[in-house]
């Protein structure tokens, strides 16, 4: 199958996975932290309720499929096919009832990201792409179903920029000073939102987009709606961007290739 022949099947999780998250979004929902004594990470019921109705939807449809999971692990991580969820990128922003969080589910063609959307069920937009092409959908002037396809805006310059990172706190240790090589040259800088940076700089509203310490989770599901908005997005040494670690995203290969510059040092 083709990734495309796969789209249905994500709007059903997407479908599934907003009904069980909704009705816990701004309430007194509690959290548990899974950082053992690290950085506060917190997971709630909602997280893996959302989780769980992926995955046994997935299960079910595709038994020779793999699930690359936040909550619940590993299954079939070698499969030709293989799922990357997080059920709530941005847990923090959700516990604070911000909606700067969104689900994320990715799809692995031989361990390439081919297929992902992210999906903001509170503000109903959803945020796809297949690497070739990326698009926004969501309610649009006067209440009605709307969408646009995405692009990246041209930039020539870091002096030009807007950088976003969820928080210099979170970077993995080493990357801060890199971080802040590039931060300065730009002309603003913006924390939080998670996986919105991401699709904001699909959209054209965002330059660069640089994190650390990701999972594979935390953005296979992002690399096919930045590339097919135009973007680039890498690991920090060039390679693929699929299995997390130092990830910069870029909407203006001359923007990428300046920052590329500095964090290398």
């Amino acid at each position: 199958m083709r990734p495309v022949d796969f789209a249905h099947f994500v709007e059903d999780l997407a479908a599934a996975s907003g009904e069980t998250i909704l009705p816990f979004f701004r309430t007194a929902i509690g959290a548990q932290d899974k950082s053992r004594g690290g950085v506060f990470d917190p997971v709630t019921e909602a997280d893996r309720a959302a989780e769980n109705v992926m995955r046994r939807m997935i299960q079910d449809a595709f038994p020779t499929h793999g699930i690359i999971g936040e909550e619940f692990g590993n299954l079939r991580a070698d499969a030709e096919y293989v799922w990357v969820l997080d059920p709530i990128d941005g847990t923090k922003s959700f516990i604070c009832g911000v909606p700067v969080w969104g689900t994320l589910i990715g799809l692995q063609h031989n361990g390439r990201p081919v297929y992902g959307m992210m999906h903001q069920p509170f503000t109903r937009e959803k945020f796809s792409g297949d690497g070739s092409s990326a698009l926004w959908r969501g309610i649009g002037p006067g209440g009605q179903p709307a969408e646009r396809r995405l692009h990246t805006r041209a930039c020539p310059a870091l002096a030009q920029a807007t950088l976003m990172t969820t928080h210099p706190a979170l970077l993995a240790e080493g990357t801060l000073e890199p971080f802040r090589r590039v931060e300065a040259r730009v002309r603003l800088s913006r924390y939080g939102c998670d996986c919105y940076a991401y699709c904001m700089l699909a959209s054209g509203l965002v330059d660069v987009v640089i994190e650390s310490g990701l999972n594979a989770y935390d953005i296979a599901a992002l690399i096919p709606i930045v590339e097919g908005a135009g973007g680039v997005i890498t690991a920090w040494d060039g390679g693929s961007a699929a299995n997390g670690g130092s990830v910069i995203a870029a909407g203006d290969r001359r923007v990428y290739d300046e920052a590329m510059k500095l964090l290398a040092g």
